[in-house]
């Protein structure tokens, strides 16, 4: 399944991870060095919902930032209760 955001269409973007060594001169050192990069990913902060969408109740893949922010509408709480008839069949 593909990390992306189901409104908004934020998905992971590239990135790298630096490995320094040494101290860094305004702390008495030489200055540092960079040893390695290496590649990396950021990944968008998803979350499973249960929205509104389109009149029908479903979930959905969305960031913690469009939540925030309120563009999705939160499924109302279920009002109905169990019928009487399915009760009495479990005794």
């Amino acid at each position: 399944m593909a990390r992306i955001c189901e409104l908004t269409g934020k998905g992971p973007i590239k990135g790298s991870h630096i490995w320094r060594s040494g101290k860094a001169k305004k702390k008495g050192g030489i200055g540092t060095h960079i040893t390695a990069i290496t590649k990396r990913r950021f990944m968008p902060n998803l979350q499973r919902v249960k929205a509104l969408v389109n009149g029908e109740v479903r979930y959905i893949r969305v960031t913690a930032n469009a939540l925030k922010k309120g563009l999705v509408t939160k499924a109302p709480k279920r009002t109905w209760k169990k019928a009487e008839g399915a009760e009495a069949l479990k005794r």
